[in-house]
């Protein structure tokens, strides 16, 4: 007998014929002897609503009474989720954030967790009964609720298996597992049968949106299994796994892409010391995240350079917060565009072969594509690029490092 923790994301549970259909997989884990605790999201489209009408209501609106209402929609899903069970024979009840107590800190709308009180779900998964947890959510110091952000079930569902010491972790959703790529923009991609955590964390962040990046983070960290797979469909997933798991890679693992990019070009920047830790403490002191930097010599000798990139939705904020200090910083100019996107190639079979960065570079040239800005890590490198290249680049390096489904 296994415990299984199994996360439905809002697609899955989008209407009552598909949470009769999460039903019926949960009672599949239980029909095999498995005691199962379930994490859901709220059904797809209702947390956009309910932040919504919190924005409609009061645009400068208390955090905690915010995270009050957008905390429904997965008390409600619970709810359904554990009736439809009940209809189908299996012993089901819901758990909110607060009932277990899944615990956290005080950041209202981006909750860290920090806890999480399991001995009561322990009797109950023993004694045969399915915990149906509301994720998204738990409970403050002070006994408020919070939310974890956006993406948050997912992190829902990791902790509370490492938490229960959980044999697998199950994320379903509406792909059946990890691709090289996104099928959509490039029909030859295939799903991997498994990733290295680090590979998945990479691609988390550089745009594949099939898990949230902390919830891998956390899998890793806790060394939960993780097998990502689809509401609608029996073929086996893709397992997230250490790295000593999979035998020496031969192939890079896939190619990510983010078109939520813009880039920042600051001009005439004076070329002295301290000069870089003045533009980026600024912007890190207003929670503003730059990605890739690359900092070059001006015509003039004295002067300089730099341009980074960014999430769109924090250009406009970041251009006023450089142009507020424009006095301070002497430099002579700024330019910004949400014309670009990032594109990596991610993989472990970097750590051992030359030529990956060749490989790439070529490629996007005999393509006509100028590369922007340029950023490495251990497992992956990352160009910007005009974003009309986009499907061109993606299908062309995916391509080029054998990647194309047979």
């Amino acid at each position: 007998m296994a415990l299984i923790v199994q996360k439905f994301g809002g697609t899955s549970v989008a209407n009552l014929d598909r949470i009769r259909n999460v039903a019926l997989r949960v009672k599949a884990e239980v029909d095999q002897g498995h005691q199962a605790a379930v994490v859901v999201s709220a059904m797809a489209g209702t947390t956009n609503q309910l932040v919504e009408w919190a924005r409609e209501i009061g645009p400068l609106h208390d955090a905690r009474e915010y995270d009050t209402i957008v905390a429904t929609g997965e008390q409600v899903t619970v709810g359904l989720l554990s009736i439809a069970l009940q209809n189908i024979g299996i012993d089901a009840r819901s758990w909110l954030g607060w009932q277990m107590p899944l615990k956290t800190d005080e950041i209202h709308g981006a909750a860290r967790i920090m806890d999480i009180d399991t001995a009561l779900m322990r009797e109950r998964l023993a004694s045969g009964q399915v915990a149906v947890v509301a994720g998204f959510q738990g409970l403050a110091p002070d006994g408020r609720i919070t939310t974890l952000g956006r993406g948050g079930s997912d992190t829902s569902a990791v902790a509370l298996a490492a938490a229960l010491e959980a044999d697998r972790c199950d994320i379903y959703t509406d792909v059946d597992g990890v691709y090289t790529t996104d099928p959509r923009i490039c029909p030859k991609a295939h799903k991997l049968d498994s990733v290295t955590f680090e590979e998945m964390l990479e691609m988390a962040s550089l745009g594949a949106k099939v898990l949230q990046t902390r919830s891998v983070a956390m899998a890793m960290r806790h060394n939960v299994n993780l097998q990502v797979r689809s509401s609608f469909s029996d073929a086996p997933g893709t397992f997230v796994v250490d790295e000593d798991s999979i035998v020496e890679q031969e192939k890079i693992s896939g190619i990510a892409y983010s078109p939520d990019e813009a880039k920042i070009t600051i001009q005439g920047l004076p070329d002295q010391p301290g000069i870089a830790a003045g533009v980026f403490g600024q912007l890190a002191d207003q929670h503003v995240n730059v990605d890739m930097i690359v900092q070059s010599a001006s015509t003039d000798a004295k002067k300089t350079d730099i341009t980074f990139s960014l999430g769109r939705v924090d250009m406009e904020k970041a251009v006023g917060i450089i142009e507020k200090n424009k006095e301070k910083l002497g430099f002579s100019g700024i330019d910004s565009t949400q014309n670009v996107t990032k594109i990596s190639v991610v993989g472990m079979a970097m750590r051992s072969q030359p030529g990956v960065a060749k490989t790439m570079f070529e490629t996007l040239a005999e393509k006509g594509i100028n590369l922007q800005v340029i950023s490495t890590s251990e497992i992956k490198i990352s160009v910007l690029i005009s974003s009309e290249y986009t499907e061109l680049a993606v299908r062309s390096l995916h391509t080029a490092f054998g990647l194309d489904e047979d």
